[in-house]
């Protein structure tokens, strides 16, 4: 597949020039001719590499550098300048940049630049793979007979090419499965694409999953590939997928069917070779008989079931979660090696954990950071972990967010809003890290941001 290098210049005749040399080279070229137009371009499509100037108006190419690292965007770029210095190439490195080219630009220079920066990002990519799936090991642990089965139901249908649901509650390792069987399978060399059916706004899930052409509705400027050619020789992991909206279920079951698809505002019919692995954490079978999801969709994914079990199933496994959670912390907090004793680690098993392995690593951390000894002792779990009137209390918020006389809508509107303006006040008004928090792309939040009426104006990102 062709890599896509976005080029940012203000000088017209400079991104003409450029893009022919890399389109002749086999490169897909994007240009924008601001740094403000090129992060639009950037959530728009992927980019493999970013070719930037220096010297623009509104945003110089320095500031932009710092944008993108705020924004969370890992593409590598390299800085050019008519104008340059030491001190400017070595102020772009420090930014961020991999690489600084005078112009005007020899195309020579320019390729092997690309070519060493393109295979830092594939180094440092599968440096990320190999860290997830150290993770698989640690949130997969346990020897006890639910997680035996569950590790043997992974095995049988790594191999396979049957599609996969995977069911369970929230917190219980529904993606580090899907990231298992995706590792286990002939597609493990291929991507493996994540979609989060419920955080995607029911008008734009078309255009994620099967792209639009440019000019398909009011803001696409360009044309964008969707999910499933994203994916196209590997996995599209469609999570929460009983959120899908009913019109997007029957488009689905017909790639299912037929393995093809339009675009939004395309007649070009495509087909790709996509593994679909599905996970929800609803009753499928009881929405089909109340008629909230298609019994022949349902079908179609469920070929290979799998459950990921809750923790309270598997308490057996807690001590050793308890371990390789506190020794994590330990590391990430800068906190010398710390012993957790047994009486703990004995509280800690009789706690229900509806948040599952999910909600124990976050308790772990917090003793580990919390605690003012070596040692957390059973005390300090004891101080940390709800109480059983605290555990009343959130079966109570429901009834507290009912008001009579309030539609559903209205009620949900309230609850969102109240939820958004929380997260955005835990992450410092920073809207990438609420994003990623809160399982929602950038640009949606923004959007819900504007629909509900939330203050936003500690954001600075």
């Amino acid at each position: 597949m062709p890599r896509t290098i976005l080029i940012v210049d203000d000088e017209k005749n400079i991104l003409v020039t450029l893009s022919r040399a890399l389109e002749v080279e086999g490169y897909e070229v994007e240009v924008a001719g601001s740094a403000r137009l090129a992060l639009r371009r950037l959530q728009q499509r992927p980019i493999d590499a970013i070719l930037m100037d220096v010297k623009m108006p509104e945003m110089d190419g320095l500031e932009a550098l710092e944008a993108l690292k705020a924004g969370g965007f890992r593409q590598p770029v390299i800085m050019m300048s008519g104008h340059g210095t030491i001190d400017t190439a070595v102020q772009a490195v420090r930014n961020g940049a991999v690489d600084f080219i005078e112009k005007p630009v020899s195309t020579a220079r320019l390729l092997v630049s690309l070519e060493n920066a393109l295979r830092m990002r594939a180094l440092s990519d599968h440096n990320a793979e190999l860290r997830r799936e150290a993770a698989l090991d640690q949130e997969l642990l346990g020897s006890g007979p639910a997680m035996k089965r569950l590790r043997s139901r992974i095995a049988k249908a790594a191999p396979s090419e049957g599609r996969v649901l995977i069911t369970g509650e929230n917190g219980t390792g529904k993606e580090l499965v899907a990231r298992a069987i995706h590792a286990g399978s002939p597609r493990a060399k291929g991507p493996f694409v994540k979609v989060n059916c419920a955080a995607i706004p029911s008008e734009l899930i078309e255009s994620e999953l099967f792209g639009h052409e440019r000019g398909a509705f009011t803001g696409a400027v360009a044309a964008r590939k969707g999910k499933f050619e994203l994916a196209d020789g590997g996995s599209l992991f469609l999570d929460e997928v009983g959120d899908m909206p009913p019109p997007m279920q029957a488009k689905l079951l017909r790639v299912l069917q037929e393995g093809e698809f339009e675009r939004v505002g395309g007649d070009a019919t495509l087909r790709v070779d996509v593994r679909v692995i599905a996970a929800t954490n609803r009753n499928l079978e009881a929405m089909v008989e109340a008629g909230d999801f298609r019994e022949d969709l349902y079908y179609r994914l469920n070929v290979v079931p799998i459950h990921t079990p809750p923790l309270r199933e598997r308490k057996e496994d807690i001590p050793i979660l308890v371990q390789r959670f506190l020794e994590d912390a330990c590391e990430r907090n800068n906190r010398r090696h710390m012993r957790i004793d047994p009486e703990a680690v004995e509280r800690l098993g009789r706690y229900e954990w509806p948040g599952n392995v999910r909600e124990l690593r976050n308790v772990v951390e917090r003793l580990v950071i919390l605690s003012d000894g070596e040692c957390i002792e059973a005390a300090d779990v004891e101080d940390l972990m709800p109480t059983p009137s605290a555990r009343r209390g959130r079966s109570g918020a429901a009834r507290s967010l009912y008001r009579p006389g309030a539609e559903l809508r209205t009620l949900v509107a309230e609850a969102e809003r109240a939820i958004i303006a929380a997260a955005l006040a835990e992450h410092g008004g920073n809207m990438s890290e609420t994003a990623r928090a809160l399982g929602l792309e950038r640009s949606h939040l923004y959007k819900k941001c504007k629909a509900l009426g939330v203050d936003r104006s500690a954001s600075t990102h």
